[in-house]
């Protein structure tokens, strides 16, 4: 039989807002997390990326919390990225408008004015990151005294970024005897301490695989050279459709989206250099389809949920196997075929080898064949046309240091200095005299 959201609890008027969505029947986490959730128990969920959790905590909390004061939340939700904490925000805040609830998300990168305003207006549900919502608190700028359930997303990504202290100083602030809601992909190491030092009772909740399975995947680990790397990753893309490629470093993703669009494929770069406005740019252009590839450093390897991803190039290689696993899970979504493919020169095989072993997979090393790609029905998106600049001439080196100078100090000089009887009025060799070229100039 099937179950509705109405069968889990959710008000109505909830209900009928995510019909206008398109949505109508609740996912595997939605259906077991919701109704425990609903009767403000807490939750202890490990579930992966895409399994619909954002709804599976969203719908609860927004049916549970209170109106809040200015400066004072009720409700909080901590995410480990900016992109994430936007990701669910976009999703919440449509839901929340039913029942005239305010959703803010607080993160770096952008001014703290704007988000002061916003608080001292009054928000009812905050989506933070820790460090810049630490920075807020210290600040005077909210209180989370009134917040009475705490949602933490992510919470084994938290811990590989190194958040777990920021999170438990933040959860001390929050009212004692909150709801404590807790998602993540794993439960051990660290989450599993924090499972045990901050949630009471909690309903335990498994789904899905504990990890990303490989072999959802075609794996191939292509041998090349460097200055190969640029057509094969674009031949890979134009059949393939969307995908991600991953570098290791900014500059690499700059690089690699410059030599990608030479190559006439349609691209988005995505790393920690930009500011929010572009990485909501970039994003956004990769999600809606208006880019074939996503060009980025591992921060969106983890937290982002973008449908239809059939590739994933490692155009550097991962640092290891856990974060190989990381960056090819974005392919190969709720049973979708995915293929992931490794650009590899000789002098990583050793490294590559390794991570082989780790993520327990065998490939060999090949050549690049496309014929081994599986097909997609790929529809090709140019990239937007360049508006041609003038050039600017190319000038000598010394002739440019020396024009470079402001002409207010050279006349300064020229007014200051008087030239010597015999000497060439520009500073050039007396006029008076012979003058023989040195020897031995350095």
């Amino acid at each position: 039989m099937d179950v509705s959201f109405f069968d889990l609890g959710v008000d109505p008027a909830l209900v009928r807002t995510l019909e206008d969505q398109g949505i109508t029947e609740p996912f595997e986490v939605q259906r077991e997390a919701i109704p425990d959730s609903m009767l403000g128990h807490d939750i202890c969920c490990r579930a992966p990326t895409g399994s619909g959790k954002t709804l599976a905590f969203g719908l609860p909390l927004i049916s549970r919390a209170p109106r809040a004061d200015p400066e004072f939340p009720t409700a909080l939700i901590l995410s480990p990225t900016r992109e994430l904490a936007e990701q669910i925000c976009k999703v919440l805040t449509p839901l929340a408008s039913t029942f005239d609830l305010e959703v803010l998300a607080i993160y770096g990168g952008v001014p703290y004015g704007r988000q002061r305003k916003a608080l001292s207006r009054g928000v009812d549900i905050v989506v933070a990151c820790p460090g810049r919502l630490l920075d807020l608190l210290d600040s005077g700028a909210l209180s989370l005294e009134d917040v009475g359930a705490v949602v933490l997303d992510e919470a084994d990504r938290m811990a590989d970024m190194g958040f777990m202290e920021p999170v438990c100083d933040i959860l001390d602030r929050c009212a004692p005897n909150r709801q404590t809601v807790l998602f993540s992909a794993t439960l051990d190491d660290e989450v599993g301490e924090l499972v045990d030092q901050y949630l009471t009772d909690p309903v335990t909740i498994e789904v899905g695989p504990k990890e990303v399975s490989m072999d959802s995947m075609d794996h191939f680990f292509w041998l090349m050279k460097s200055s190969m790397k640029p057509g094969i990753a674009s031949e890979t893309i134009r059949k393939c459709g969307r995908t991600v490629v991953f570098c290791r470093t900014r500059r690499g993703v700059d690089r690699v989206g410059d030599e990608l669009t030479d190559e006439g494929i349609s691209v988005a770069t995505l790393h920690g250099g930009l500011d929010q406005r572009q990485r909501d740019r970039a994003m956004s252009k990769f999600s809606e389809g208006r880019c074939m590839a996503l060009i980025a450093t591992d921060v969106a390897a983890r937290g982002i949920d973008v449908e239809g991803i059939n590739c994933v190039i490692h155009y550097d290689p991962p640092e290891n196997g856990k974060a190989y696993k990381h960056r090819s899970g974005r392919t190969a979504r709720a049973g979708a075929q995915g293929t992931v493919i490794s650009l590899v020169q000789n002098p990583q095989k050793k490294m590559c080898s390794k991570i082989q072993k780790e993520v327990g997979i065998f490939v060999k090393y090949t050549p690049p064949d496309f014929n081994d790609l599986p097909k997609y029905d790929v529809e090709y998106i140019p990239p937007p046309r360049q508006k041609n600049k003038p050039r600017k001439p190319k000038r000598d080196s010394r002739r440019a240091r020396f024009h470079g100078k402001s002409n207010r100090r050279q006349n300064d000089r020229r007014s200051k200095r008087t030239p010597k009887r015999g000497a060439n009025p520009r500073g050039g060799r007396p006029t008076g005299k012979r003058h023989h070229p040195r020897r031995n100039r350095r």
